[in-house]
């Protein structure tokens, strides 16, 4: 064969194009795009795996959030206080520690209970019970105003708060007769007229027809008119359960003239007469 042949026959070995299925190796910038495309969808499947398993993570995360016993918001808590208590003895509205101080042998007693803290707004109610450590009955109930700063522990002279506490009630008196019935110790006098107006400006004419003196530094079996203060002036005094004029007072409770009557009817020196008094649940 000649020269030319020959060269003509390996031009046109080498310029044939490949055929499909050929194993012919590509160029490097061709093996380069290859390996960049492989890369990549192996990373957005590495990222698709990523993403579900994060977000089964948060799913379960949630799940153990949820399960987990969560703390009950404002309005659930404002429904438990708001929720009936359960009598204690057959009172309700006190806590186990006031009841503790209720003595044993009382078996009448005068429960007021204020509207709040720091509220003019109370009720009374009155209980008996045939003997003692037995529950208590309610026989009377009635609105009632105390002091109008509400109620205090460490009551002082003139800040028109009602003492808080468990008091004994010993001794009565008034402007008008005792009503018929009336066995406590009763001073009718005509000292018992209030002078000046209330907290609210409104009359207090006819406040003192009737009063039973609260023992909060007082001597108990003398007038409710006594002066004395046992524990010092500071503490203020002659705290009185007597008629509601229409608004609060500064210190005494205040009830209807008709409840006033059927107290004074209803109390026995001989039963222990007492009386429980401070905001709800105190």
């Amino acid at each position: 064969m000649s020269k030319h042949r020959r060269a003509r026959s390996r031009t046109l070995r080498t310029s044939r194009t490949p055929r499909p299925g050929s194993t012919r190796t590509s160029s490097p910038t061709s093996r380069r795009v290859a390996l960049a495309a492989t890369f990549g969808l192996l990373t957005f499947a590495a990222g698709w795996v990523y993403a579900l398993d994060d977000n089964a993570v948060g799913t379960a995360s949630q799940a153990r959030a949820d399960s987990r016993p969560q703390a009950p918001d404002r309005a659930a808590r404002d429904a438990q206080r708001e929720a009936p208590r359960t009598p204690l003895q057959g009172l309700t509205g006190i806590s186990e520690q006031t009841l503790a101080r209720i003595p044993a042998e009382s078996r009448q007693l005068v429960l007021v209970t204020g509207k709040a803290g720091d509220s003019s707004e109370s009720t009374a109610a009155l209980y008996t019970r045939p003997a003692a450590g037995a529950d208590w009955v309610r026989t009377e109930s009635w609105p009632a105003r105390n002091g109008a700063k509400g109620w205090s522990t460490e009551r002082t002279y003139g800040d028109l708060t009602s003492p808080q506490g468990v008091f004994a009630l010993t001794d009565a008196g008034g402007l008008l007769a005792p009503p018929p019935g009336t066995r406590l110790p009763y001073d009718k006098d005509r000292a018992f007229v209030a002078t000046g107006r209330g907290v609210n400006g409104e009359s207090l004419a006819g406040s003192f027809d009737y009063v039973v003196a609260i023992d909060f530094n007082r001597r108990p079996g003398k007038s409710p008119l006594d002066p004395v203060k046992p524990e010092g002036e500071d503490k203020g005094g002659n705290i009185w359960l007597h008629v509601d004029h229409d608004g609060p007072s500064q210190g005494c409770v205040g009830i209807p003239k008709e409840a006033m009557k059927k107290v004074l009817a209803t109390l026995d020196p001989a039963a222990k007469p007492v009386i429980v008094m401070g905001p709800e649940g105190f």
